[in-house]
């Protein structure tokens, strides 16, 4: 799908557009995450506050200048909305984002401060995204893809790129996962460098869907999503981020919504991070044991987005 150089290209273009977020121990706890070293890298605290800045920003600086000035459209459980709606805001052009009916009213708040139109079509992804595809064949709009976009999971990669900066003797890197593209982007970036790290992908357990395809062994469609957390929820993802998942991550473990909501309240009480669910959601898996580490273990747990969940 992408290469490490893609990651790299994209690690300049973006350079100066978005943040380099910074990294923190997990440490002076009231009980420690896990029986191991833990650093958590801070996307909440990226531009509009989740790692999906990078991927959208470098959408649109490698996007054709006529395609843009007809408008951008994607779809979105909240946090690659808000990040297109900056872009288009940054491009000066009308953005239009397509949402299911379980996106965080603050993070619909914040899409239409960034100037963007917001729909709220469907009850999950897959649906909301049918509704912004049919707007893309009506209007000619650019479509910004949240995870299947060659462009967009190169700026997520970037990612990666940082934690080996920062880390650079880290031995396993958590990653929530919804339709892949911040796991596929980091695990390239990764294999490439340092091909001994562990990559393991968290999903919702109401929205399994790389794992039930990995366990398959094809590209499969979820029968039903459960899961309240819009931001991880997905039926189906792309062949590509299917193939680059199953080439380059690990493992995947499971987290239930209220799981990752204790974890997203832990990182309120203890640090201070007003953490989104799925921004909560590799903190869950350590905290639930479903992460096998040892003492000599060097976690990096990325805290990929904010929001108002454990705060509220």
């Amino acid at each position: 799908m992408i290469t490490l150089d893609d990651i790299r290209a994209a690690a300049a273009r973006i350079d100066g557009k978005v943040r380099q977020t910074p990294m923190i121990a997990a440490s002076s706890l009231k009980a420690p995450i896990a029986d191991a070293e833990v650093k958590l890298k801070l996307e909440l605290l990226q531009v509009t506050g989740s790692f999906k800045a990078r991927g959208a920003t470098n959408r649109l600086l490698t996007a054709d200048k006529a395609e843009l000035r007809r408008g951008i459209v994607t779809a979105s459980g909240g946090n690659h909305g808000i990040a297109t709606a900056r872009a288009g805001y940054m491009a000066g052009v009308p953005t239009t984002i397509f949402l299911p009916s379980n996106a965080s009213p603050a993070k619909i708040a914040k899409l239409e401060a960034w100037g963007a139109k917001t729909r709220i079509v469907g009850s999950a992804w897959h649906e909301s995204n049918e509704a912004a595809q049919a707007f893309v064949r009506e209007t000619g709009a650019i479509y910004f893809h949240p995870f299947a976009d060659p462009a967009v999971v190169a700026g997520q990669g970037t990612v990666g790129l940082e934690i080996l900066a920062q880390m650079p003797d880290v031995t396993t890197v958590l990653v929530a996962m919804g339709g892949g593209g911040l796991v596929s982007g980091v695990a390239i970036a990764l294999k490439a460098l340092a091909p001994h790290v562990r990559v393991i992908g968290i999903e919702a357990e109401g929205s399994p869907v790389l794992l039930r395809a990995l366990e398959v062994g094809r590209n499969v469609a979820l029968d039903k999503v459960t899961t309240s957390v819009a931001t991880m929820a997905c039926a189906k993802t792309d062949d590509r981020i299917f193939e680059t998942v199953s080439r380059h991550v690990d493992e995947i473990v499971l987290v239930d919504d209220d799981e990752m909501l204790r974890a997203a309240k832990s990182l309120w009480f203890e640090m201070g991070l007003a953490a989104d669910l799925s921004g909560a959601a590799a903190i869950a898996a350590l905290r639930e044991g479903r992460v096998r580490l040892t003492d000599n273990d060097r976690v990096c747990a990325i805290v990929c987005g904010a929001g108002p969940e454990a705060v509220l």
